[in-house]
């Protein structure tokens, strides 16, 4: 790979010479590179199951980017060389995290943190046998990695689980059993 610097000639060309070399443009740089072709290589388990999670990620971000509000969302994330569709790609390709899970007497405080935005986080209090005893939306907190919960009661033996969701619909579930 090159990068071409102040050249007349290069200045307009762009694509493959001869199926050998490879012009494009990156941020604001001519690149001259060696024209790669596909692998005759079986993908492994790993590279198939990466090439499915970037095709749904795609097919998702030509969704979301139909919705304007969410386009100009996107936008105003994307850095140089970047645009609204690449950064609805790297949202819908990675899942929200929920760092922490801590109480307040009845109220259960969910840290979670995506690299875009937590949509929501639904807290599920389970009894000591599985049952669901009480289920509900968590409100997002002033710092907007707090959400909190009010449950009418945590009891010892049962269990407390989280769900946050990102705008896409990724999911992240962490559960917790009660003392």
């Amino acid at each position: 790979m090159a990068l071409v610097k102040d050249n007349i000639l290069l200045q307009s060309v762009r694509g493959t010479l001869g199926g050998e070399i490879t012009i494009y443009e990156r941020n604001g740089q001519i690149i001259m590179a060696k024209k790669r072709g596909r692998s005759n290589k079986k993908p492994t388990p790993k590279q198939q199951e990466a090439r499915y999670k970037m095709m749904v990620a795609a097919a998702y971000a030509k969704q979301m980017l139909k919705d304007p509000v969410l386009k100009d969302y996107y936008k105003s994330k994307a850095g140089p060389g970047q645009n609204a569709y690449n950064m609805a790609v790297k949202d819908a390709y990675n899942s929200p995290e929920i760092q922490h899970i801590q109480f307040e007497d009845t109220t259960v405080v969910v840290k979670a943190k995506d690299e875009f935005r937590v949509a929501a986080v639904e807290v599920r209090v389970l009894d000591s046998a599985g049952t669901i005893l009480e289920r509900g939306a968590a409100i997002p907190g002033r710092n907007g990695v707090d959400w909190y919960y009010k449950a009418a009661s945590l009891p010892a033996g049962g269990k407390l689980i989280a769900v946050a969701v990102d705008l896409p619909g990724n999911e992240t579930v962490r559960e917790i059993h009660l003392e």
